[in-house]
């Protein structure tokens, strides 16, 4: 039996348990795998549940894929356990053949101008997990008291953040927005959100469903100034036009930033209801104004030479708002004892597989998702990005094939069976634990690997049956509201009662 830990719930860590069971069982021989999913909070689904916007639906479907793996016999979820602070990084170690850390990037990347700490300065992540409900942030975090809102970033955070602030909260009735959330953007006091880039329309990083997702907003007039729709205007290096010219995604950015340019805008919501949007590019933020909270941002015009450097202008232009979110890329945290790059803000790895401080692979630890490659990529890429990570896992634990039947970077190190000799021919022992077809018994709950670990501390995880008590609470709330299929527990204290009710 091979037993793997999980750091991470989210779409790379259950991927990576998914590809754990799939990939074990197809080895020649096949090995039976076990695979505990360790998540900090009690709530599973990572960036899934607490990252995708509430109005985007057809992404948020991805947790009904990611709940089967979640339901399958070989993998079991551990809620309320956090590295770090619950076991540690030697303690997966000892329990477990490998672990595979997949704890993400949620942390904002700063602009590191002045006045970026005021009140009214705020990163983006913390109104993400605001609006999504995110335990860690309380419900009454944000009062949007703010008539105009900076949004520093053109990538797919900045759209979400822009659009939320824009829509017309009664179109968020139907979502799992927290009842708090909704009611604070049914007060809010914002009709103008300006989204701001520093590179051209061709270099964003947003894509094109996103973008013209904001130009279908009922009652939001989307403008983009002519002159920086112009992909030559402050590019002397042609990037703009060659980008466009080979990638069709910029292309499709193109259409809906030209018709913006020339004043097509969607028409007035029947409610009345009225704010606008504008996207800015050519432009960075040098210092956010203010002296007891937030009031300005005073921005330079930027381009790049002929050598495609990007440098300022020394073109100042001062923009009134009452609200800064920056959004210009994410970073993962460091995990305690684990390796970590903190300039590239990833564990350094060779093909998922955590390398030590003289370069060399360590025996047992693997990495998958951003905190693998950096906080690139969709959803989706996680699923190719996991698959790798595990076929190397198995490649050095399990006598998998080595690629290109090349020399396997490391010696089989599965466990044996008992009744086998400890130099047994690994592809034996792997016969012998499990032929094909043959089922293990799952083991009794005092003897999973962390049982003893956890116990001794006081430590009770959180089991896929208390979340699905969560699950039927916000089912009951959105019933008991007459709001859609699910609204969100909002804050800590009610997700653990829901969880672990207490009996009278």
């Amino acid at each position: 039996m091979l037993n793997v830990a999980v750091v991470g719930s989210g779409p790379a860590g259950l991927y990576a348990a998914e590809a754990l069971v799939k990939q074990a069982a197809a080895l020649p021989v096949p090995v039976p795998v076990r695979v505990d999913v360790l998540d900090r909070l009690p709530t599973p689904y990572g960036l899934v549940r607490y990252g995708v916007a509430p109005d985007h639906k057809s992404i948020k479907s991805i947790a009904q894929y990611l709940r089967k793996v979640l339901e399958s016999p070989d993998v079991r979820f551990v809620g309320g356990v956090h590295l770090g602070e619950d076991v540690t990084r030697d303690d997966l170690l000892a329990a477990y053949d490998a672990v595979i850390y997949a704890t993400g990037a949620m942390r904002d990347r700063r602009l590191g101008i002045d006045g970026e700490d005021l009140p009214g300065s705020y990163a983006a992540t913390d109104f993400v997990n605001w609006y999504c409900g995110h335990p860690d942030v309380d419900a009454t975090a944000f009062t949007l008291d703010a008539e105009s809102v900076a949004v520093i970033g053109v990538g797919n955070v900045a759209v979400d953040v822009a659009r939320i602030l824009a829509r017309d909260p009664a179109e968020l009735h139907t979502t799992d927005v927290p009842q708090p959330v909704l009611e604070a953007l049914h007060a809010s006091k914002v009709r103008e959100v300006h989204m701001i880039g520093r590179r051209g329309p061709a270099h964003a990083k947003f894509t094109t469903k996103e973008l013209r997702e904001l130009g279908e907003l009922p009652g939001v007039e989307v403008v983009v100034h002519a002159d920086e729709a112009d992909l030559d205007a402050f590019d002397l290096a042609g990037e703009g036009t060659a980008l466009a010219g080979s990638d069709r995604r910029v292309r499709g950015n193109m259409v809906a930033i030209a018709k913006w340019a020339q004043g097509e805008t969607a028409g007035p919501a029947a409610t009345g209801h009225s704010r606008r949007l504008t996207v800015r590019f050519w432009l960075r933020p040098v210092e956010i104004l203010g002296t007891e909270r937030v009031s300005g941002i005073t921005l330079e015009r930027t381009r790049l030479d002929a050598d495609g450097r990007l440098g300022g202008t020394g073109e100042l232009e001062t923009l009134s708002a009452q609200m800064v979110l920056r959004s210009v890329g994410y970073q993962s945290v460091p995990l305690p004892g684990v390796p970590f790059d903190s300039r590239a803000s990833v564990v350094p790895n060779a093909l998922g597989r955590v390398l030590g401080a003289d370069g060399a692979p360590l025996p047992g630890e693997y990495v998958a998702g951003w905190l693998k490659r950096g906080p690139t990529g969709v959803i989706g890429t996680n699923k190719s990005d996991a698959a790798e990570t595990v076929r190397c896992l198995l490649e050095d634990l399990a006598g998998g094939p080595g690629e290109g039947d090349t020399p396997l970077p490391r010696a089989g190190m599965l466990r044996y069976p008992d009744g086998l000799a400890q130099g047994a021919d690994v592809t034996q022992a792997g016969s012998a634990a499990a032929g094909p077809g043959s089922e293990a018994a799952p083991p009794a709950a005092s003897e999973w690997p962390l049982a003893s670990v956890l116990a001794g501390r006081g430590i009770t995880p959180v089991s896929y049956a208390e979340w699905l008590r969560i699950e039927t609470a916000e089912t009951d709330l959105a019933k008991a509201l007459g709001r859609g299929e699910r609204v969100k527990l909002h804050n800590a204290a009610a997700i653990w009662s829901a969880c672990r009710p207490v009996e009278e």
